[in-house]
C-alpha cells in the first residue's frame, strides 16, 4: 500500500481484523525508506523520556500506580516536529516521530520497575546508591528489550488481530491522524481535549473525587466503584466487549465472593488473620480485606495464568527462535534483501550475546545483587534473575496485548518473582537481611524487565501498523532504557531525601507489599493458603475456556479499575450491533478508537503534568477541593463521567 493511498485513509481496516500478520498492508510500505532513526527522534525522545520518567516515579510511589506514556510523547513529538521544521524534502516524518516516542516511552516502564521495588530497601535501612540503583534499571531494561526481541514475530505479527495492544494501537491512530489531518485529526484532538480538561478539573483542582463506590446490601463486606477515568473509558473501547467482560468479572469474583467470605468466616475470629497484623476482620473496611488478602489471591491467579501462558507458547516461542536463527543465516549468506524492511529484527546473535553479557555481570560483579560477595549466591540470584526475567517478559508481553501497559499487573509478577527467588533462598539458608535484599533486588531486575517488555511490545505493535523497521524500534528502546536509568533513579533517590519512603507523602504501597512478601517467605509465614486459592481459580478459568491472564488481571485490580473498562468495551458492543452494515460498523469502531485515544492521551498528559508540578514543587495541587458539594459529594462523579459516555457515544455517531 503506497503512502499515497495510505493518507487519504488513515489505517486500513485490517489494522483491526483478525488477518494472518504477514497479509497485513502496513501504512507506509515496506519498499519505502522514509526518514526513522534520525537524530532529531533521539534528542526530543531523550528529553520526554527524562521528563516523564521522573514524573512516574512520584506518581508511582504515590499512588502505587504509574501511567503509560506512550501516547502523551507521541503527541508532544507531533507538536515538537511541528515547531522544529528540519529538512523538509518531501518524505513521510511519521516513522520519525514513531521512533521519538519509542525513545521516550521507555521510561516510564523502568520508572515502575525500580519504584515498585527498590523503596523496600530504603524501608530496610539497606539505603542502595545512585550507582546501584541505575546499574540495576540498566541490566533490567535491557533484558526486558532483548527477550521481546525473538517474540515479536509471535506477539505481534503471529497474533495480530487477536492480541490488540490498545495503546500501540492507539498510538498509532494518533500519529496517522497528526499526519493526515482532517477528521480523523479532529477526532483524536478533541478527545486528548476532553481528556486533559477532565484530568485537570478532577486531578489538580480537585473539584470531584476519583471514584464512587457503594456498599451491596446483604453481601458482607462487598463493594463495587467506579474509577471514572477518562483513559480507563478510552481503553475499554480500544479492548471491545470481550476482554473486558472476562476482566471485570475478574473483578466482581473478588470483591462479591472472595471478600464477602473472608468477611463471613472472619466475623468470629478474635486474632487478626495473617498478613494483617493489627485489625480483625470484622474491623477491616472493604479495600482494606483487598489489600491484605485478595491481592495474594490476585497475584497467584496472575504467576498461574502467566505460567499456562508460557507453556502454550513453547511451540510458538521455538519458531520465534528459529526465524531469528534464519535471520542471522541470511545476514551471513548476503540475503537479507529477501527479508522485507518491515520484518527485520536485531540478529538473534545480538540478543544471545547481550543476554550473556548482562547475566555474566550480575554474577561476577559483587553488590550488584544484594550487599554481599559471596560467589554461590550472586551466580545463583544472576541465573534466577535470567529465568524470571525471560519468563515475566513473555508473560508480562501478551498481558499488555490485552489490557495495555498502565494496567500490567506488574508487580503481581514481581510477587509471583519474590515468592519464587525467597523460597529457593530459603532452602540455602539465606535468610538474614542480606538474603532478603539480594531476593528484593532480583524482584526489582525482574519487574523492570517485565515492565519495560510491555512497553516495547506495544511499541512494536504501533510500528506494525506504521510499517515501522523493527530492529531500528529495538535499537531505540535499548536507546531509551539508557538514557533514563540514570534520571529515573536520581529522581527516587531526591524523593526518599525529601520525604521518605513510607511516610503520608510517599507511601510507596507497592515496595512496601514486596517487603512484606520477602520477609513472609524467610519468616516461613507467607499466607500460602491465599496465593494457591489464586492460582486454582486461574487454572479453573483456563478449564472452561476463559482467557486465565484477563480473568487473573481482574481479580488482581480493583474492581472500580475494571467497570470503566467494562463500560466502554459495552458500548462498543452496542454501538456496531445497532450499525445498519458492516462498512457502517467499521467506521463507528474507528472513530471511537480515535476519540478514546484521545482520552488516553490526553489524561496521560495531564497526569504527567501533574506529577511533574508535583516533583518541581515537592508537594501535590492542592486544588479546591470536593467539599462545595456537601452531602452529594461522594456521587458527584458519576455526572461528568456520564458527560463522558455521552461524548463518547456522539464521537462514535459521528457528531463531534
Amino acid at each position: 500500500m503506497s503512502t499515497e493511498s495510505s493518507q487519504a485513509k488513515g489505517l486500513p481496516p485490517e489494522a483491526y481484523q483478525e488477518i494472518p500478520g504477514e497479509d497485513y498492508p502496513p501504512y507506509i510500505s515496506p519498499s519505502e525508506s522514509p526518514p526513522e532513526f534520525t537524530v532529531r527522534s533521539i534528542v526530543l525522545g531523550a528529553l520526554f523520556g527524562v521528563l516523564f520518567g521522573a514524573a512516574n516515579a512520584y506518581l508511582g510511589l504515590r499512588v502505587g500506580l504509574t501511567i503509560s506514556t506512550s501516547i502523551p510523547v507521541a503527541v508532544l513529538t507531533v507538536v515538537a516536529f511541528a515547531l522544529w521544521k528540519g529538512k523538509q524534502d518531501g518524505q513521510s516524518r511519521l516513522l520519525e516521530a514513531n521512533m521519538s516516542q519509542t525513545i521516550g516511552s521507555a521510561s516510564s516502564s523502568v520508572a515502575s520497575g525500580i519504584i515498585f521495588t527498590i523503596p523496600a530497601l530504603f524501608l530496610w535501612g539497606v539505603v542502595p546508591s545512585l550507582a546501584k540503583m541505575s546499574t540495576i534499571a540498566l541490566a533490567g531494561g535491557l533484558l526486558g528489550v532483548l527477550f521481546m526481541v525473538p517474540l515479536r514475530r509471535y506477539l505481534i505479527r503471529g497474533e495480530h488481530g487477536r492480541l490488540p495492544y490498545p495503546e500501540g494501537t492507539a498510538c498509532a491512530e494518533v500519529l496517522v491522524a497528526s499526519e493526515i489531518g482532517g477528521n480523523k485529526a479532529r477526532d483524536v484532538f478533541f478527545g486528548i481535549g476532553i481528556g486533559a480538561v477532565y484530568r485537570f478539573l478532577q486531578g489538580a483542582l480537585r473539584l470531584w473525587r476519583g471514584e464512587v463506590s457503594t456498599a451491596i446490601p446483604v453481601l458482607p463486606k462487598a463493594q463495587l466503584g467506579i474509577e471514572t477515568s477518562p483513559a480507563l473509558l478510552g481503553v475499554g473501547y480500544i479492548l471491545g466487549p470481550r476482554i473486558a467482560a472476562v476482566m471485570v468479572g475478574g473483578g466482581l469474583l473478588a470483591w462479591l465472593v472472595i471478600i464477602p467470605t473472608i468477611a463471613w468466616l472472619g466475623q468470629e475470629w478474635t486474632t487478626p488473620f495473617y498478613p494483617e497484623t493489627e485489625q480483625l476482620v470484622r474491623d477491616m473496611a472493604p479495600s482494606r480485606l483487598w489489600t491484605r488478602y485478595v491481592r495474594y489471591v490476585g497475584a497467584g491467579a496472575v504467576a498461574m495464568g502467566g505460567l499456562i501462558t508460557l507453556i502454550k507458547s513453547i511451540p510458538t516461542i521455538v519458531e520465534s527462535f528459529q526465524l531469528g536463527w534464519q535471520q542471522i543465516k541470511t545476514r551471513v549468506s548476503g540475503e537479507e534483501g529477501d527479508v522485507p524492511r518491515t520484518d527485520r529484527d536485531l540478529p538473534l546473535s545480538y540478543v544471545i550475546g547481550g543476554v550473556g553479557l548482562v547475566v555474566l555481570f550480575l554474577a561476577l560483579v559483587p553488590h550488584v545483587l544484594g550487599f554481599v560477595e559471596t560467589a554461590l549466591l550472586r551466580i545463583v540470584a544472576a541465573l534466577l534473575v535470567a529465568v524470571f526475567a525471560f519468563f515475566f517478559v513473555t508473560v508480562s508481553s501478551r498481558i499488555v496485548g490485552l489490557v495495555g501497559v498502565t494496567s500490567n499487573p506488574t508487580s503481581g509478577m514481581t510477587i509471583a518473582t519474590l515468592l519464587g527467588a525467597s523460597g529457593i533462598f530459603l532452602i540455602f539458608g539465606w535468610t538474614d537481611l542480606q538474603g532478603q535484599a539480594a531476593a528484593l533486588t532480583i524482584g526489582a531486575v525482574v519487574a523492570v524487565a517485565a515492565s519495560i517488555a510491555g512497553d516495547t511490545s506495544q511499541d512494536l505493535k504501533t510500528g506494525f501498523l506504521l510499517g515501522a523497521t523493527p530492529r531500528r524500534q529495538q535499537a531505540g528502546e535499548l536507546l531509551g532504557v539508557l538514557t533514563s536509568a540514570f534520571f529515573v533513579c536520581l529522581t527516587v533517590t531526591v524523593l526518599n531525601e525529601a520525604y521518605g519512603f513510607g511516610t503520608m507523602e510517599l507511601p510507596a504501597p507497592q515496595a512496601t507489599l514486596m517487603k512484606l512478601v520477602v520477609e513472609g517467605v524467610l519468616a516461613r509465614n507467607l499466607p500460602w493458603l491465599l496465593v494457591g486459592i489464586g492460582a486454582a481459580i486461574a487454572l479453573g478459568a483456563e478449564l472452561l475456556g476463559l482467557p486465565s491472564l484477563a480473568f487473573a488481571v481482574g481479580i488482581y485490580l480493583p474492581v472500580a479499575t475494571m467497570t470503566p473498562v467494562f463500560i466502554g468495551g459495552f458500548l462498543r458492543w452496542i454501538m456496531e450491533k445497532r450499525a445498519a452494515n458492516a462498512e457502517e460498523a467499521n467506521e463507528r469502531r474507528e472513530r471511537g478508537v480515535l476519540f478514546g485515544s484521545g482520552l488516553v492521551g490526553g489524561e496521560g498528559l495531564l497526569g504527567v503534568g501533574v506529577a511533574g508540578y508535583a516533583v518541581l514543587m515537592t508537594r501535590a495541587p492542592e486544588g479546591f477541593g470536593s467539599a462545595w458539594a456537601g452531602a452529594f459529594e461522594p456521587w458527584v462523579p458519576i455526572l461528568p463521567f456520564g458527560f463522558l459516555v455521552w461524548l463518547l457515544w456522539r464521537a462514535v455517531r459521528g457528531r463531534t
